[in-house]
């Protein structure tokens, strides 16, 4: 039997915000099961590289692929074929106000594919559950508390069940008590066999629960422990 290949693999990327190149010659690879953090100053690239994994950003120069998807195949009308590979979780929850908390994770859940009503319904009860908010789906957004709302959100990034997970900023708008809940939901999952690739400045976090760090600088992706 061979080797795996990468979950993410990129080869001399250039990534764009606009137009401007925010980081060019990105090269990595990164596993199964890894938890790796990106940091660096606002405007450096960190959402722009994340944008571009989950193929919200198309690749100006280079190749890459994500969970076996060619990031240059990527189109708008087969981007839900990545989607359905990876989870995405934001600093803003990211969650539809005018519709209740399992409406959210149905419309998700549809995007991706989805149809079966009875296997939506029940997919949603499990990742509700696991994220500690089995009895909320019936509450509207704003009916939540910002933790309940990013724990919502964390459930929908998986709902898919991916192997990867995307976190920009997923604490930034918490109080830090509510901060330590959702960073515990979160760094348990490469412990499950999920990569988790996080943007983020909590440097506290990054000692007590230590993994790689890629920094965002001058236009250059390093891993600081290379």
């Amino acid at each position: 039997m061979g080797a795996r290949s990468p979950l993410i693999h990129l080869s001399h990327v250039s990534v764009r915000h606009r137009e401007h190149v925010v980081l060019e010659d990105v090269q990595l690879e990164v596993s199964e099961g890894e938890l790796i953090y990106l940091i660096g100053r606002t405007g450096s690239g960190k959402s722009s590289l994340l944008r571009t994994l989950y193929g919200d950003l198309p690749l100006s120069a280079g190749s890459g692929s994500v969970c076996g998807v060619d990031l240059q195949k990527v189109k708008p009308k087969n981007v839900h074929q990545l989607r359905r590979k990876l989870g995405m979780v934001f600093q803003d929850f990211g969650l539809l106000e005018d519709r209740s908390v399992d409406a959210n994770l149905d419309f998700a859940l549809q995007a991706t594919g989805w149809t079966h009503r009875k296997k939506k319904a029940l997919r949603i009860e499990e990742v509700l559950t696991a994220v500690g908010l089995p009895n909320k789906g019936y509450k509207l957004p704003h009916e939540l508390s910002g933790g309940e709302q990013q724990r919502v959100a964390v459930a929908r990034a998986l709902l898919n069940d991916p192997p990867l997970l995307l976190a920009d900023e997923p604490t930034g708008n918490l109080d830090p008590e509510t901060t330590e809940e959702i960073l515990e939901l979160m760094h348990a999952l490469p412990s499950q066999g999920k990569t988790l690739i996080m943007a983020t400045h909590d440097w506290a976090s990054m000692e007590r629960r230590p993994g790689r760090t890629w920094t965002c600088k001058e236009g250059a992706l390093t891993d600081v422990h290379a």
